[in-house]
């Protein structure tokens, strides 16, 4: 009799235990990710803070009510180094009303011979790997060149993973608010 009362008692416990783990409906983890790496479309940019070449600060938030063209760059990339120039002839010809942060990756390396050599003269915030959370990885970056367009409310609007040429940066800020 008391074995089928403990019995009766663990078997209670169980079923409720798995009702009630049946009835907590955590919602899944947030992924702002998409299929191809990197932030979604649509996601609100997260901010960042980096120095930059010339050992200022700067901040995405910074630049609220501005269209952002935030790209991420290393010195020994190729595409890079192909998509510098229409980048540097894009930021020459874009209005007041546009920003070009070219976050550079591997800043252990001689970036600002190579800012000299090609004539760059849009901000380059420097992304340390040592740091604590390196910006590339809060956006999720998985391949370089990445360019990210963020609207002037913070939104990203467009993420293209490859180089660029001049006409795709000045549709893609064209096409934003």
């Amino acid at each position: 009799m008391l074995k089928k009362i403990i019995a009766s008692v663990v078997l209670l416990s169980l079923i409720t235990v798995a009702i009630v783990q049946a009835m907590d409906n955590k919602p899944e983890p947030k992924d702002d990710s998409d299929s191809i790496g990197g932030l979604k479309i649509g996601a609100k940019a997260p901010d960042f803070t980096l120095e930059t070449l010339d050992g200022k600060q700067v901040n995405l938030s910074d630049y609220k009510g501005k269209k952002v063209l935030l790209n991420f760059w290393a010195t020994w990339c190729p595409p890079c180094k192909k998509e510098m120039p229409d980048m540097e002839k894009y930021s020459k010809k874009s209005g007041e009303d546009v920003v070009i942060l070219g976050v550079n990756i591997d800043p252990e390396n001689d970036v600002q011979a190579f800012v000299d050599e090609n004539g760059i003269t849009f901000t380059i915030p420097l992304d340390s790997q040592s740091a604590k959370r390196p910006v590339n990885e809060l956006y999720k970056v998985m391949a370089i060149p990445t360019t990210y367009f963020i609207d002037s409310e913070g939104i990203i609007r467009n993420k293209v993973v490859k180089a660029m040429q001049f006409n795709e940066m000045e549709q893609n800020i064209n096409s934003m608010k």
